[in-house]
């Protein structure tokens, strides 16, 4: 059994396009290839997770006309590469534990807005494809969005198809 008081609790979330393509965002600062992924972030003590999720997501994109979709079963854990910084909130932790959200998004591109609530945390963003997800973030990463990918393939759209 793994000893889930070793990771940090967090929330992940999936923003859905009404054609089915998914919002992803490109890491302020960080190099390429691997600088793609979805917003995700911190629970407060006592948070409801769907809340820090709604939470998050404001705070990293500005977006707020949601409808909530889906959400994954359980906690998916990654582990933090052995020499990886990072902010104190993660220092004592082996890496993280998600639960991961699926909203549809339901306003207009305008509402996007990466300085929303602080420093961004992304500094592009565009549409793409939920299967290409995992090949865009960085590969101790990938295992997690393998999981989220299968968890919500019913609600993407396929490269290709319309």
């Amino acid at each position: 059994m793994t000893d889930h008081s070793l990771y940090r609790p967090n929330v992940g979330v999936v923003l859905f396009h009404p054609d089915g393509r998914v919002w992803l965002g490109r890491r302020a600062g960080a190099p390429p290839p691997y600088n793609w992924q979805f917003p995700q972030g911190g629970v407060d003590d006592g948070e409801d997770l769907e809340a820090a999720a709604r939470r998050e997501l404001a705070e990293e994109t500005g977006a707020v006309s949601l409808t909530y979709l889906a959400r994954t079963d359980g906690w998916i854990l990654y582990d933090f590469p052995p020499d990886m910084g990072g902010p104190k909130a993660w220092r004592g932790f082996k890496g993280q534990r998600q639960v991961w959200f699926a909203f549809r998004f339901d306003g207009s591109d305008t509402e996007i807005d990466l300085a929303a609530h602080h420093e961004p945390e992304f500094e592009e963003w565009r549409w793409g494809y939920l299967a290409e997800a995992p090949e865009l973030i960085v590969p101790f990463k990938r295992a997690a969005y393998d999981q989220v990918a299968r968890a919500f393939a019913s609600l993407a759209a396929t490269k290709g198809v319309g």
